[in-house]
C-alpha cells in the first residue's frame, strides 16, 4: 500500500474535528469504496488488505482514520455512535468530490463495521449502493458486556459504571443507537462477513444482525477457521467470490426496478 500513489484528504466532523483519509484511485470513474477501521486501529494497519481487495474488484478506495485514531483529531472513541455521523459526512464529501454519478460502497471491519451499520439508519445520499460489514458487533452494550465476561468481571456491576463514565467523560450515551437499529432501517444492499472462529466479536453477532436486517438485499458469508478480522486473508478467493456474486445480485435487482 505504501508504494501506491494516493491523495491525502480531510473533512470537518459535525462536532468540529478534522478527520483524515487517504484516497487510492484504481481507475477514474470506478465505484468508490469508503473503508472504516476497528477499535484503536488505523487505516494503515486495518485497511491495507482492503485497498488490495478494492483494486482486485476494480474499485477506488478511500480509507478513513476514524476520530481519535491515525492522523484524525479527537480523544474519545464512541464505539460507532458519533463515528456513524462521520461516515455520513465522508459519504457526502465523496459525492461532492467525485460527482453525482459516483457509486459508493461503505465498508467497515469490527468497530468500523458497527460505524457503517449505525450510519445506515441516517439519511445517506442516493449514491450509496451497498454496504459490507465485516465482523461487526450488534451493539456497543453487547460487546462491552462480552469483554467484561471475558475478563471475569460481572457485567451487571461494571457495565453501568462504564455507561456512566461515557456520559460524564465522553459526553455520549452508549445506548443511543446500535448496529441492530441500523440494519433494521437499512434501505440498501448489505453483505455481512464473519470468521467462524472469531473469539472477540462472536460470529453469532453477524448472524443476529443478518436476521434483524430489513435491507432489500442481504447476504451472510462466514469463513471457517478465521479469527477476528481475518476472513479476508484466510479465504481471499471465497471472499472475492462472495462479494462479486452479491454485487451481481443487487445490480440485477436494481435493473429490474
Amino acid at each position: 500500500m505504501h508504494s501506491l500513489p494516493h491523495e491525502n484528504l480531510s473533512i470537518s466532523s459535525h462536532d468540529g474535528l478534522t478527520l483524515h483519509a487517504r484516497y487510492y484511485e484504481y481507475k477514474k470513474g470506478a465505484p468508490v469504496e469508503i473503508l472504516f477501521h476497528g477499535y484503536r486501529g488505523s487505516s494503515e494497519r486495518d485497511l491495507c488488505g482492503g485497498v488490495h481487495r478494492c483494486y482486485h474488484l476494480g474499485r477506488n478506495a478511500l480509507i478513513v482514520d476514524q476520530r481519535a485514531a491515525g492522523e484524525s483529531e479527537g480523544h474519545i472513541i464512541t464505539f460507532g455512535i458519533r463515528e456513524r455521523l462521520d461516515c455520513k459526512r465522508w459519504v457526502e464529501y465523496a459525492v461532492e468530490k467525485f460527482g453525482e454519478d459516483v457509486q459508493i460502497i461503505v465498508t467497515g471491519i469490527s468497530m468500523g463495521a458497527a460505524t457503517v451499520m449505525m450510519a445506515l439508519a441516517e439519511k445517506l445520499p442516493r449514491q450509496v449502493v451497498s454496504a459490507l460489514a465485516d465482523c461487526g458487533y450488534t451493539a456497543p452494550k453487547d460487546i462491552i458486556k462480552k469483554v467484561l465476561r471475558d475478563i471475569h468481571l460481572p457485567p451487571s456491576v461494571f457495565y453501568p459504571i462504564i455507561k456512566l463514565g461515557a456520559k460524564i467523560f465522553g459526553r455520549f450515551d452508549l445506548e443511543e443507537t446500535s448496529s441492530v437499529d441500523g440494519v433494521k432501517n437499512c434501505k440498501i444492499a448489505i453483505i455481512f462477513v464473519h470468521g467462524e472462529d472469531d473469539d472477540f466479536v462472536p460470529c453469532d453477532m453477524s448472524r443476529a444482525l443478518y436476521d434483524a436486517c430489513r435491507a432489500p438485499k442481504k447476504r451472510l458469508y462466514t469463513v471457517k477457521g478465521a479469527g477476528h478480522g481475518l476472513a479476508f486473508p484466510v479465504d481471499k478467493e471465497g471472499y472475492y467470490k462472495a462479494l462479486l456474486d452479491f454485487e451481481a445480485e443487487y445490480n440485477s435487482q436494481q435493473s429490474k426496478i
